[in-house]
């Protein structure tokens, strides 16, 4: 069976979590999660990064720091993981679902404008397949409403727009480190703060106390001083995340090599009609988080995966539009035409993709789709 997805292992992840182990210190903020905070904070070049439990944490903070409040909106695509909206909903607020490019398959900014009013409090955007938002516009309407913009970064981890890595143009940055993603702990993820709250971020990360300031010497006691959660990952899976984050870039090539094999082998099959195949708008620098492919149809689809299935190869598909989805539809609105949301999201899918995939594992999965379309 070829499988959808492996969790990326460099070979150093058993030294480090047996070294963890050893240091007799596996609750958050230990030695590894220090170490991959730096190492995230110098390759996006911000220096206020926090692992968390998750990339649906990491999000959960942002609305905290964005002080979301009940009867909020909160601006985002429809197309997109139940956690994008979850974090705001949380807060009692509305979730404003906007149409999609169907291009890149995230939020169409020319349809922000028109679904903000006056009481909306931030605009969180997600970066499809690792692939950039068009982030000039949404930069500039969060300046003139004076909007929070947050980054569901989860998908693009070491990810670029203009030279600048997905994560730092916002309020904040929410990466994931799940098992599915680039880099893994299992389960994880980490926020970027691109202001001044560093320091309530810690915060509200340490279950609402000022122990972070306690540990580094700058009081001589911590105490509850506001609200918070538990967000920190054990040391042990920071220690499991550290070495791919060493090998961060070679990760990346090894898939982009992948994700290139895909497109040229079966771009062939897009020339005639028979499939689509992913854009990469000009200055995206995107990090092969995913290969798909676009089928006529929801019907066509669902007969390529029984195919594939049949050579026992594993493809996937998502989301179901969050504005349709029972949550959803309690939680919140579609403002202006599914023109594209729901068409697109049935024609899409997943293909294997994980770091150390082979270009013969890849040639397989080709031939298995031209045979299903040349038969």
């Amino acid at each position: 069976m070829i499988k959808f997805n492996i969790p990326p292992i460099t070979g150093k992840e058993i030294d480090y979590i047996k070294t963890a182990l050893n240091n007799q210190k596996t609750c958050g903020d230990g030695y590894f999660t220090k170490k991959c905070n730096e190492l995230l904070a110098k390759k996006s070049e911000c220096k206020n990064v926090l692992l968390t439990t998750s990339c649906t944490t990491a999000l959960e903070m942002s609305a905290i720091l964005s002080d979301i409040e009940p009867g909020d909106e909160v601006i985002m695509p429809s197309f997109t993981f139940s956690s994008t909206a979850d974090a705001f909903v949380l807060r009692g607020a509305i979730a404003v679902f906007v149409d999609i490019n169907p291009k890149t398959m995230n939020i169409d900014a020319d349809l922000i404008e028109n679904a903000i009013t006056n009481k909306t409090k931030a605009i969180c955007i997600m970066h499809y397949a690792g692939i950039a938002c068009d982030m000039e516009p949404i930069i500039d309407l969060c300046k003139k409403y004076s909007l929070s913009l947050i980054e569901d970064a989860a998908q693009a981890v070491n990810a670029y727009y203009r030279g600048k890595m997905l994560g730092t143009f916002g309020d904040y940055g929410c990466y994931s480190f799940h098992e599915t993603k680039n880099y893994s702990m299992g389960e994880g993820g980490a926020i970027l703060i691109n202001n001044d709250k560093m320091e309530m971020a810690e915060i509200i990360r340490e279950k609402g106390t000022d122990r972070s300031q306690f540990l580094r010497g700058q009081i001589d006691k911590y105490t509850w001083v506001e609200k918070g959660g538990s967000y920190l990952p054990s040391d042990v899976l920071a220690a499991y995340l550290l070495p791919q984050l060493e090998a961060m870039d070679e990760i990346n090539q090894d898939r982009l090599n992948s994700w290139n094999i895909y497109y040229k082998t079966l771009n062939p099959l897009a020339e005639h009609g028979y499939i689509e195949l992913p854009f990469i708008p000009s200055g995206c620098q995107h990090n092969a988080h995913m290969f798909y492919i676009k089928t006529k149809d929801i019907n066509e689809r669902s007969s390529l995966i029984q195919h594939l299935r049949d050579d026992e190869i594993q493809a996937v598909y998502h989301y179901i539009p969050l504005h349709s989805a029972p949550a959803g539809l309690k939680y919140g609105r579609f403002v202006g035409d599914d023109n594209y949301t729901t068409k697109e999201s049935e024609r899409l899918l997943r293909l294997p993709m994980y770091y150390g995939l082979t270009s013969d594992t890849i040639q397989k999965v080709c031939s298995s789709i031209a045979k299903f379309y040349l038969r």
